[in-house]
């Protein structure tokens, strides 16, 4: 007799004759964050040359955000951010801390509160990380096989990548040779194609797809962890964060003839506060045209991988239990401004892509939200989807996006403002993204304001400008009542 084979047929019954269907139980989470991507940089977000069909068939499958937000445009506070479900400043994560634990030991107020991975795990779920979630060092951190700064208690198993990154086999080039710090420098390495199993992401995405199938398809219940119980899988993809790494297959997709720098205007940063003006990284307008199209090469192998783990769950027939999330931990700057890298207010710096697929939600697939979201929802949206909503900690500062992923069009869901920060504890300087504006505060008193009605690419700072004097004023006790949130 195949017991495995009848007591699965005995429990489909009971759910039968219990009127409880297979999608109320609670579902498998596969959360997939990519690292420094730009919402821009995506087909689905409006690229015409950037190929990205798996992100692009994620969100035809399921429901687009258009306009969601990180809370720091930095790794390390942004992720801790989101997996703690708090704004930076309450927690005082600002920038990029190493320390083992995250939040929790930077401050010993909240050495209580579970991450979003420490909560599911505490309420049932197997909860597992595959690589970078939390702020690890790239392309440091990954060539050491470091955990980074990650939060131990967020999971029940990890598995930290340890890659080439700069020793990476092929052809190799510094784009900004003026930049000395291998986080931040632009170099760009054409990998051969038979060489590109190595790589962090390719790594990553076989080690999640081997944790998928051990779910899905496990026969010996021995050694197996927590049988019967949803999985909440965290999979950190570090690419396109430099280096700008990928197999030739995908650097030959993009030249000067179908990737051109964004055009800037004359003396563009001479109204920009300067706590906002980022730089050149030294690069001539050759070397920043080969670093887009690396970029550009670089997004589209973490695609293939996103891809690579889509096809697992379609394989596996585990779509209908399993929510997929798709995120970065922040936006990133491609030369507008004649700037690039993120650490900054400008909104492609604070923008990210936000997607989510979840079983129940059918009818609102291709669509997309116009709605302002946070990271800090995740928290809360990852509870009710789990039907944890009572469970859930009460000093979540997010709000749950299942009301938009039921009807993505509803105008009841109401954020009067987005919230992002930068700086450090002595100088935080502060952005919110209206409907209509990005008003940004700085730590000196500087303000800085952007009418995206007219002005969509931030070019004129109207901050000083006499006809602007209702609206800031306003925005003004928006930002209070923003800050307000984080207290």
């Amino acid at each position: 007799m195949n017991l495995p084979r009848l007591s699965s047929c005995i429990s489909g019954l009971i759910l039968i004759l219990g009127g409880i269907s297979a999608a109320e139980e609670a579902p498998n989470i596969l959360f997939i964050i990519s690292d420094d991507l730009s919402a821009s940089a995506l087909g689905t977000y409006g690229n015409e040359v950037c190929l990205t069909p798996n992100i692009d068939r994620l969100a035809s499958e399921g429901v687009r955000f258009d306009r969601a937000y990180c809370q720091y445009p930095v790794c390390g506070a942004s992720r801790a951010s989101f997996m703690s479900g708090l704004y930076p400043e309450t927690t005082g994560f600002l920038g990029n801390i190493k320390t083992l634990g995250s939040y929790r030991v930077v401050n010993e107020e909240f050495a209580e509160h579970p991450s979003i991975g420490g909560f599911l795990r505490r309420n049932g779920y197997v909860s597992a990380r595959v690589s970078k979630i939390y702020h690890m060092g790239v392309p440091g951190g990954i060539e050491a096989g470091e955990p980074g700064g990650d939060e131990p208690d967020s999971w029940d198993r990890a598995y930290d990548v340890w890659g080439p990154e700069t020793g990476s086999p092929g052809v190799f080039a510094n784009q900004s040779p003026s930049q000395g710090h291998w986080g931040g420098a632009f170099v760009t390495i054409k990998v051969p194609d038979e060489y590109s199993a190595t790589q962090a992401d390719e790594m990553t995405a076989t080690q999640a797809i081997a944790i998928l199938e051990n779910r899905a398809l496990h026969r010996n219940k021995t050694n197996f962890l927590k049988p019967g119980e949803p999985i909440f899988l965290a999979v950190g993809l570090v690419r396109p964060h430099v280096p700008l790494v990928a197999p030739e297959r995908h650097f030959a997709h993009y030249n000067k003839d179908n990737v051109k720098l964004p055009e800037v205007p004359e003396g563009d940063m001479g109204d920009v506060p300067k706590p906002n003006q980022k730089g050149d990284y030294g690069m001539s307008p050759e070397q920043g045209q080969q670093a887009l199209e690396a970029y550009y090469a670089s997004v589209t192998y973490m695609d293939e991988q996103v891809g690579r783990i889509l096809d697992a769950v379609d394989r596996l027939e585990m779509v209908d239990n399993t929510v997929v999330v798709f995120i970065s931990d922040h936006g990133w700057l491609l030369g507008e401004h004649g700037a690039w890298q993120k650490t900054n207010l400008f909104d492609p710096a604070c923008r990210v892509p936000l997607i989510v697929r979840a079983p129940g939600f059918e009818k609102s697939a291709g669509k997309s939200v116009s709605a302002l979201a946070e990271l800090v929802d995740l928290y809360p949206t990852f509870a009710e989807l789990a039907g944890l909503v009572d469970e859930a900690p009460e000093i979540l500062q997010g709000r749950s996006l299942v009301p938009l992923l039921k009807d993505p069009d509803r105008n009841d869901w109401v954020r009067d403002a987005s919230y992002t920060v930068m700086g450090g504890k002595k100088a935080v300087h502060s952005s919110i993204r209206t409907d209509q504006h990005r008003y940004s505060l700085y730590s000196g008193g500087e303000e800085e304001l952007y009418d995206h009605e007219t002005d969509p690419d931030e070019h004129t700072n109207q901050a000083t400008n006499p006809e602007y004097g209702p609206v800031i004023e306003s925005l003004r006790s928006t930002m209070d009542a923003a800050k307000e949130r984080t207290r």
